[in-house]
C-alpha cells in the first residue's frame, strides 16, 4: 500500500492520498486476533448495527444461536476492542480519560438550521479481509455533508486530529463541535485545536448515544449500503471505496429530510437563508 522507496512521492504524501495517519503507517496494526475471533467480531458488527441496544449478553446468545462457543468475558473483550457497547446503559464507542475536561452538551433544544453551525465526529470500526480498521469523519449537522474522514490501524486521537484539521482547511469553521466523550475527542490534541479557532465544544450525555444521533445514522448507511456488500482485501481497497461511497453519498445520494437534496446541495445552497431569516 506505502512505498517506502517511490521515487515521487514521499511517505507522507502517501499516507496524505489515501487517507491513512502518518502515525499509523509507522506502528503496527491492532489486529491480533485470531481468524475465528475475526468472524465473530463481523457477526457482532453486523448485529450491532441491526440492534445497537444489545449488550455484551443480549450478544453471547445471538452468537450462540448461531454455532459459536462463546462466553460473555469473550464477547465483552471483542466488543470493547471494536468500540462498542449498548446505547441503553453506556456510550457508543470509546471510555473517557479521568484526566481529560469533560464539555457539556450544547445541543439539547437548539434548533440546527444552517450550515457550519454544528460539526460533529465519531469513530467506528471496519473489517476487511483477515483484519480491520477504524474509521472517523467530520460531518456538517445541518447537510449531513462529510467533511473529511481518515482511517485508522489504531484507535489512538492522531486521526482523529487529522481529519479535524483537514475539515477546517476546507471549510469554513463551525460555531459548534459535538462528539462522544472517548478518550480521542476529550484529549488536549483535540479540544486545543478546536479552542484554537474558537469553537464551542459539546460533549454527548454519558449514557445518551443517540445525542450525537447524525453520525450513527451515517455509519448505518455506510455499512449496509457498502461495506457489508463487499470484501476489501487491504486498507488500500477499504480506502477506494470508502473514497467512492463518500463521493455517492455526498452528492448523489438525496435525503427526505433535506426536501431531497443531496448534502453537498444542501451545504452549499442558500436556501437555508429564508428558513432563518
Amino acid at each position: 500500500m506505502i512505498e517506502p522507496d517511490h521515487p515521487n512521492l514521499s511517505i507522507s504524501r502517501q499516507c496524505e492520498l489515501i487517507g491513512l495517519p502518518r502515525s499509523s503507517y509507522y506502528r503496527k496494526s491492532s489486529c491480533d486476533e485470531s481468524q475465528e475471533n475475526l468472524k465473530i467480531m463481523r457477526l457482532i458488527d453486523e448485529e450491532y448495527t441491526r440492534h445497537p441496544f444489545y449488550g455484551s449478553r443480549k450478544m453471547v446468545e445471538y452468537l450462540r444461536r448461531q454455532g459459536y462457543e462463546v462466553n460473555r468475558k469473550r464477547v465483552q473483550r471483542l466488543m470493547r476492542k471494536m468500540g462498542l457497547a449498548s446505547v441503553s446503559p453506556k456510550k457508543r464507542t470509546t471510555n473517557p480519560d479521568k484526566g481529560h475536561k469533560v464539555y457539556p452538551y450544547l445541543l439539547r433544544d437548539l434548533e440546527i438550521n444552517r450550515p457550519n453551525q454544528v460539526w460533529c465526529s465519531d469513530i467506528t470500526y471496519i473489517r476487511i479481509r483477515g483484519g480491520f480498521v477504524y474509521l472517523t469523519v467530520v460531518m456538517d449537522w445541518y447537510s449531513r455533508y462529510v467533511l473529511s474522514w481518515e482511517v485508522s490501524v489504531t484507535m489512538d486521537d492522531s486521526f482523529c486530529v487529522s481529519a479535524l484539521r483537514r475539515a477546517l482547511r476546507g471549510h469554513s469553521r463551525p460555531e459548534i463541535f459535538n462528539t462522544d466523550q472517548g478518550s480521542q475527542y476529550t484529549g488536549e490534541r483535540f479540544t486545543g485545536v478546536l479552542r484554537e479557532h474558537g469553537i464551542k465544544i459539546s460533549m454527548d450525555g454519558k449514557g445518551r448515544a443517540m445525542d450525537n444521533i447524525m453520525v450513527e445514522r451515517l455509519w448505518r448507511s455506510l455499512k449496509w449500503e457498502e461495506v457489508y456488500l463487499k470484501e476489501y482485501n487491504s486498507v488500500n481497497e477499504l480506502v477506494e471505496g470508502l473514497r467512492e461511497y463518500f463521493r455517492f453519498y455526498n452528492h448523489e445520494r438525496p435525503h427526505q429530510s433535506l426536501k431531497n437534496l443531496t448534502p453537498h446541495e444542501a451545504y452549499t445552497s442558500q436556501s437555508w437563508l429564508v428558513c432563518v431569516a
